[in-house]
């Protein structure tokens, strides 16, 4: 029963990544999504090759957590757990990074952050 709390959470915190990835690599030159990220009209040339590769970092931490949860789901309970716990744990740092840089983003990093926290924690407990 844990497990599959986590494994919901889990794709929970994939799809947010995926659209994380949509605005950043896909969307950012809009003025609405740009300005989510705090940059000025006048920065986002400057600011877009780095919004671009973080989207992508988005992507592969969703797609891992994807796979994770296909896998736990399918049977390959070990390797699934493993990867969810390796995409959500690294999506839980990275929104830890983000209002530790910028205590204004803490809404951003709760948004980004509380699933795939809530995921890691009942896919340890799951586990022991």
């Amino acid at each position: 029963m844990l497990l599959t709390l986590a494994l919901v959470l889990a794709a929970i915190a994939a799809a947010v990544h995926v659209v994380i990835f949509v605005l950043e690599s896909v969307r950012f030159e809009r003025p609405e999504v740009h300005g989510r990220f705090r940059t000025r009209t006048e920065d986002v040339e400057a600011v877009r090759p780095w919004a671009y590769n973080q989207g992508f970092y988005n992507l592969f931490l969703a797609v891992g957590a994807f796979v994770g949860v296909v896998l736990a789901a399918a049977g390959s309970r070990d390797v699934g757990a493993a990867l969810v716990l390796l995409a959500c744990g690294s999506m839980a740092a990275a929104a830890l990074v983000l209002v530790r840089t910028d205590r204004r983003m803490a809404r951003a990093a709760l948004t980004q952050g509380l699933f795939p926290a809530l995921a890691v924690v009942l896919t340890v407990a799951a586990l022991v």
